[in-house]
Parts: structure tokens; C-alpha cells; sequence
């Protein structure tokens, strides 16, 4: 078995991540550059030095789960979701919907919708569940504390509203912030929470091979509810989603179908 392979075992064992899942190709040259960048020439000499230091295992999870996040990213789409699936979803339902923000980062994506519900609910009727596989990015998340270049798309009533200037940054207020539960949550691995009315899972799936995507449609589709809407990011629309039984209802939005096929 060469190195590589042995690596990838190697991984799934210290910090349960299977690369295995993941695009070939695309994760050997990112973590080899990272490696490299931090002076190690082989995949055996690298594992060691992530088994012992701290600090080099989590920068190497930090940079496996690749955090680039920002408010309203790709505005255009959270334009459709606030005056077209929002609207129809909460029209559905006597009670605030059940939001799931599948793959969260250091919180820009949960924080935003939570804002973006304040058009339909009141503040304390909210709950937006937000997950991530990186424990350092969800501490971030917590934090919330972000720089201008990440408020860049955010209108400007919320910036005004639900922010704070901490030097040359900015900090999201706790009334914002006390409306997200974050959790840690292997997307590949863990079960998903039940009936959820919207799922975001946006710019993920460009990393996983097709098997894990086909494994990610079915959780994601047996975790939403009837009328339930799926959420994708800018490059990752499902071809022929009624494979998976979903439905294209807008560009990037799919609601689902009935029982996935056995």
C-alpha cells in the first residue's frame, strides 16, 4: 500500500474524516502543498507530526473542510430565497419552520438566515440549527466576530441593526446569536436531525466524489420535511434530481419529493 493510502487510513482514524469520500485528485494536491508548506516531505513524516502537534492537526482541519464564508453570498440567490421560498414555505405552516444550515463555517450562513426570518417572525420565535465537521470553525462561529470584506453583500438594515464595531470589525449581537444552536456534524458519518422545511449545503459537494453525493442526496432528502426545500451553493446543481427525487423549483432550490425510491 503506498503512503498515500496509508495516510488516508491513518486520518480516519485519528480524527474520523474519510478522504476516501472526497475527490482524489483535488485533496492529494491540496494537502501536499499544505505539507510541504510546513516542511515535512512525506505523507508518513506528516501524519506523525499531525499525531503530536495540536496546532498542525487543527490548521490541517481547518484547511480539509476549506472555510470561505461571507453574508448573503451569491446575493441574487438569498434575493429568491426571502421573496419566493421563504414566503411559500412559511405560508405552509402555523408554526416558525425548522432551518437546518448543514455545513456552517464560522457562521456567516446561519447568522444570515436568522436574519433574513426576522422578515417573517418575531426574533424569539426563530431557531436556526447550524452543524459543521470543524470544531474550530463552529468556536469562531460562536465568537462572531467578522471583517468588513464579510458583511460586503449584507443589506445594509442589517449591518446597522444587528451589528456591532469592534475596532476595524464587526461583532453580531447576542439577540442574533442566541437564535443558532451549532453543533459538530460529520455530513458522511453522523445521522441527520428529522424533518427539517429548509437545508443549506452550499459550496461542499463540489469537493466529494459522485458516490458521496449520491449518499449526501438520500440524507439530506430523508431529513426534510413533506414540503421541504433543499438549498445548493452556486456550483452545485443536482443533475436530474428526480433521481434523487427532488424537484428543481427555482435555480439552486429543490423541494422534495415523495419516499426515496429503495
Amino acid at each position: 500500500m503506498d503512503k498515500w493510502e496509508v495516510f488516508k487510513q491513518n486520518i480516519d482514524k485519528l480524527i474520523n474524516i474519510d478522504l476516501n469520500y472526497y475527490k482524489e485528485k483535488q485533496m492529494k494536491r491540496r494537502i501536499t502543498s499544505l505539507m510541504i508548506r510546513n516542511g515535512y516531505n512525506d505523507f508518513d513524516e506528516y501524519f506523525l507530526g499531525l499525531k503530536s502537534d495540536k496546532a498542525l492537526l487543527d490548521q490541517f482541519i481547518n484547511y480539509l473542510t476549506i472555510n470561505v464564508s461571507e453574508f448573503y453570498r451569491n446575493p441574487s440567490q438569498w434575493e429568491v430565497l426571502g421573496k419566493e421560498i421563504l414566503p411559500d414555505l412559511v405560508s405552509k405552516y402555523k408554526r416558525p419552520i425548522k432551518v437546518w444550515s448543514s455545513a456552517c463555517s464560522t457562521g456567516e450562513e446561519p447568522y444570515s438566515l436568522v436574519m433574513l426570518l426576522t422578515k417573517f417572525y418575531n426574533l424569539n420565535q426563530i431557531e436556526v440549527l447550524a452543524s459543521d465537521i470543524d470544531e474550530g470553525a463552529i468556536e469562531k462561529a460562536k465568537i462572531g466576530l467578522y471583517g468588513e470584506k464579510a458583511l460586503a453583500n449584507l443589506p445594509g438594515q442589517f449591518k446597522q441593526e444587528y451589528f456591532e464595531k469592534v475596532g476595524n470589525s464587526y461583532k453580531i449581537k447576542d439577540i442574533i446569536k442566541n437564535r443558532v444552536e451549532f453543533k459538530k456534524l460529520d455530513l458522511l458519518k453522523d445521522p441527520f436531525p428529522k424533518d427539517m422545511d429548509l437545508i443549506t449545503c452550499r459550496n461542499v459537494m463540489i469537493y466529494f466524489t459522485d458516490e458521496a453525493k449520491e449518499l449526501l442526496y438520500k440524507k439530506f432528502h430523508d431529513s426534510l420535511s413533506q414540503e421541504g426545500v433543499f438549498f445548493v451553493g452556486s456550483t452545485e446543481q443536482i443533475i436530474l434530481p428526480e433521481r434523487y427525487n427532488f424537484k428543481s423549483i427555482k435555480t439552486f432550490f429543490y423541494k422534495k419529493l415523495n419516499s426515496y425510491p429503495k
